[in-house]
């Protein structure tokens, strides 16, 4: 067999297949050519594209994609037994055993270490995780994994939410269960979403399965809109950004005058948003030129005029996941103010356990958690709640900014020291007589995370000008802007692979 094809069907854990490497959009125009034969007949069409996302996955996380099969057998079978069961003590069990191993891998591949380190601190113990999955696959298979290194699966928190949603949802009659394993496997494992998003509900999503394919040329054109824009996001800003400026300053702040430590928090407000919203915008494009529809899951989030509003914008369903299946559940707001807010607090908390097992990560979701009560109180107390000052409006925007910001921190640095190292420079080594020389240094770094914030908030009436102007074009047009933006953006291409940074999680 040619070592050229034995590289195409095998999984290298340098080369991982990313949106942003030319290796997925030659996926994308075999995977495109044979869908021309089979779009036509639901069954096949479904079928086909099960394979290629589990193919995908296996081209992105390895022979981790047993474990993706494993959660999807283990949800689909009990969504079938809630839905056939008439106890409702049945019910209640298989749901619980559902979220039960579902939170169970999670916790093992996420945060074994986390558990480790807090037994060993207070037990005194030098226990050491153990990686039972690479264990037995050197045992039937010969590999030679580590077994005491517990690596991340690559989307392994979206997938189990996603999934785990279904069973959920199945229990509550929200929606039937789906008979057909391919169906629910389909579900679970489409590739645009798959690794990083936006988790999608059954609900949403299996009653398209069925649905006869459609799209318009409209449709088409904005597909290709939202692929453009989600590549020069994630390659022109984000990557740029992150390469030149935020990981060296983020890596060694102390090496950094406050002000570049200032500016590298402002770069990595517009580099996560710019990368995460960018996949995104790839995956739902790509989504809809296969005849899906993916829900949005970003909304201008600098935009927000508070905390609450934030979390309206960004990163919209993996919130009201949290909302339906945490805040809600909990008690949500139905048992007094106390509990109220203790409740919104734990599902921020939680939500960003979630991101990582990370004392860093709960600071930031803990910290989100109280700036959401603070709000809940500054609404009952707001003497303008009335009122429309267009100052006051910007006033709240940019403070809601700046707390989102400034608590990027937590979520980006390696550990606590470096984030209480990097504020006190910001906030004790500031000197205006430097401002000239560091722009100098870095005036590209400047412009772009300007143009970028400046783009980002234009009215939403005007970006749908652009947008419409694009989608209305010939169709020899797009394709001229594609070659010329492709082409570009491969020009200042990094050497270096750059994953989406929601990867990790």
């Amino acid at each position: 067999m040619s070592d050229w094809f034995i590289d195409i069907v095998s999984y290298n854990a340098e080369r991982p297949m990313l949106f942003t490497q030319l290796y997925f959009w030659i996926f994308m125009a075999i995977t495109l050519a044979f869908y021309s034969f089979v779009y036509k007949t639901n069954r096949v069409r479904n079928v086909y594209l099960l394979v290629l996302s589990l193919f995908f996955y296996y081209k992105s996380g390895g022979y981790f994609f047993v474990l993706l099969l494993f959660t999807t057998t283990i949800d689909y079978a009990i969504g079938i037994a809630i839905g056939t069961s008439t106890s409702q003590l049945k019910r209640r069990v298989l749901v619980i055993f559902s979220v039960l191993l579902n939170l169970t891998v999670l916790a093992y591949f996420k945060y074994s270490y986390l558990i480790n380190d807090v037994i060993n601190h207070l037990t005194g113990l030098n226990l050491t995780p153990y990686n039972f999955l690479a264990d037995f696959s050197n045992s039937i298979t010969g590999s030679h994994f580590n077994i005491n290194a517990i690596i991340l699966p690559v989307g392994i928190s979206f997938y189990t939410f996603q999934s785990l949603s279904y069973t959920i949802d199945v229990y509550r009659k929200d929606c039937e269960p789906v008979r057909n394993f391919a169906d629910f496997a389909f579900f679970v494992t489409f590739f645009p979403q798959l690794v990083a998003g936006p988790i999608v509900r059954a609900s949403q999503f299996i009653p398209q399965l069925f649905y006869k394919y459609s799209l318009s040329k409209a449709e088409l054109g904005h597909a290709i809109f939202l692929i453009l824009n989600g590549l020069i996001k994630k390659m022109l800003i984000s990557d740029y950004i992150s390469i030149n400026f935020v990981d060296r300053v983020f890596d060694s702040p102390e090496s950094y005058t406050g002000l570049e430590n200032l500016m590298a928090v402002y770069g990595y407000a517009i580099q996560i948003y710019c990368d995460f919203s960018g996949y995104t915008d790839i995956a739902i494009g790509i989504a809809q030129i296969l005849g899906f529809k993916l829900p949005v899951n970003f909304y201008s989030p600098y935009k927000a005029s508070s905390i609450t509003d934030f979390w309206r914008r960004w990163h919209i369903s993996l919130s009201t996941w949290l909302r339906d299946y945490l805040y809600i559940p909990l008690g949500g707001n139905r048992k007094g103010k106390f509990r109220s807010n203790l409740n919104l607090f734990l599902t921020m908390l939680l939500g960003g356990l979630w991101h990582g097992a990370n004392w860093s990560f709960m600071i930031w979701g803990g910290m989100h958690g109280l700036g959401l009560i603070i709000h809940k109180v500054w609404m009952q107390i707001n003497p303008f709640k009335n009122k429309n000052y267009k100052i006051l409006d910007l006033f709240f925007v940019i403070v809601t900014l700046h707390f989102v910001s400034f608590l990027w921190i937590f979520f980006r640095v390696e550990n606590l020291d470096r984030a209480l190292f990097m504020l006190v420079r910001i906030f004790t080594a500031q000197s205006f007589d430097s401002l000239p020389l560091v722009f100098s240094a870095y005036w590209n770094i400047v412009l772009l995370i300007f143009i970028a914030f400046v783009i980002h908030w234009i009215p939403e009436t005007m970006k749908e000008k652009y947008r419409g102007l694009f989608i209305r074009i010939p169709m020899i047009a797009k394709i001229a802007i594609v070659v010329i933006v492709v082409f570009g953006l491969y020009q200042i291409k990094s050497s270096e692979l750059q994953p989406f940074i929601y990867f990790q999680f």
